[in-house]
């Protein structure tokens, strides 16, 4: 008996979707023939992702009508009724904005602690310092996260040579970047790059609220969030809306710098934040043809400084060319094995030692 379109109908039936139902079922066979023995149908699926899926089915098909007594040859074809669905949109991210009202300080679920690394002025090397210090203190194995703060001058990003954007799976949660160890979050993700952040007081407190309450900052055992310059409104932001467990200074040993570092240490000490050592930064200058040594910027300030207050000096730090080009070609100074990485090595390794970090 020659094969009809109904003996093709009806084994094409005992092909089952994943839903129980059959491609008869489902209206998906189209342009049915049989010419002597030939068979020749389309599979037409919703949209061209589902028919990439189909590929496995169509094949299914293919063989069950050849093996029809009386099919000589079965050609099926896989197509697709309109164009591919297109991917959604990533989910808007908002950054700033008046910040939210909360009961009281706060601290990101999984950090263990918070601390905050300022300076009086700028052009100390703050940001140079917390940078190379969290990768210092990730070398020695700690869960570190680094949170840039300095909304209208963030330089985190250029020195861990990380230029992309944070992810957002629902315009809320913010998912932060990794280099070198670190956990990283910044304003600099999330603007233009060369772009002015021109933001009053509320926007950058809601700016600091959203990168440490939105941000899955994960399990870390220390936060290092690196402040802008000043004593202004991301500083009394942090220091009363987190639980901060205390502040480094960043200094030169200039009198300039050191007259404005104490205007940090007093803000610390009045929002009642512990300061837990003062780090100078420039110290010295080694020159690198005949190894002379050169204060610059003076000696011995912020070693009278913290003295004075009765608080560690945690380190010092020269002035040093590797750390510049090390900073600005995204590969911290710290990661390496020099001289100035074992410097930022023995400071991390004093504050795991304190109980600091």
């Amino acid at each position: 008996m020659p094969v009809t379109k109904a003996d093709v109908e009806a084994a094409l039936n005992r092909i089952n979707l994943p839903d129980g139902r059959s491609l008869m079922d489902h209206d998906l066979v189209r342009a049915l023939s049989v010419e002597d023995g030939a068979v020749r149908f389309v599979i037409e699926a919703p949209n061209a992702d589902v028919a990439r899926s189909m590929a496995p089915l169509r094949d299914a098909a293919e063989k069950l009508v050849s093996e029809i007594a009386g099919v000589t040859k079965a050609t099926v074809a896989l197509t697709a009724h309109g164009p591919a669905a297109k991917p959604a949109a990533p989910p808007s991210l908002k950054i700033g904005g008046h910040p939210k009202p909360q009961d009281g300080p706060t601290k990101p679920s999984g950090v263990q602690r918070i601390l905050a690394i300022g300076s009086g002025k700028g052009g100390v090397g703050k940001s140079t310092v917390s940078t190379n210090l969290a990768v210092a203190l990730a070398k020695q194995g700690r869960k570190v996260g680094l949170l840039d703060a300095d909304i209208y001058g963030p330089s985190i990003p250029r020195m861990m040579g990380v230029s992309k954007r944070p992810a957002s799976p629902d315009g809320k949660t913010i998912i932060p970047l990794k280099a070198h160890g670190v956990t990283l979050m910044s304003i600099g993700f999330m603007m233009e790059e060369g772009k002015a952040t021109i933001w009053r007081g509320p926007m950058l407190m809601g700016a600091l609220q959203q990168m440490l309450g939105q941000v899955e900052w994960g399990e870390l055992d220390v936060l290092l969030v690196d402040l802008p310059p000043g004593t202004g409104d991301v500083q009394l932001t942090l220091c009363t809306k987190s639980e901060l467990s205390g502040a480094i200074v960043v200094s030169t040993p200039q009198d300039v710098a050191l007259i404005d570092a104490r205007k940090a240490l007093d803000m610390f000490a009045t929002l009642k934040t512990p300061v837990l050592g003062l780090i100078e930064n420039m110290s010295m200058f080694v020159c690198p043809d005949c190894g002379s040594e050169h204060a610059i910027f003076g000696q011995g300030g912020v070693a009278a400084e913290a003295a004075g207050m009765d608080v560690p000096l945690l380190g010092t730090l020269p002035i040093d060319l590797e750390t510049r080009l090390a900073g600005d070609g995204g590969m911290p100074v710290a990661a390496g094995d020099g001289p100035m990485a074992q410097a930022y090595a023995r400071i991390a390794e004093g504050l795991i030692k304190g109980g600091m970090a």
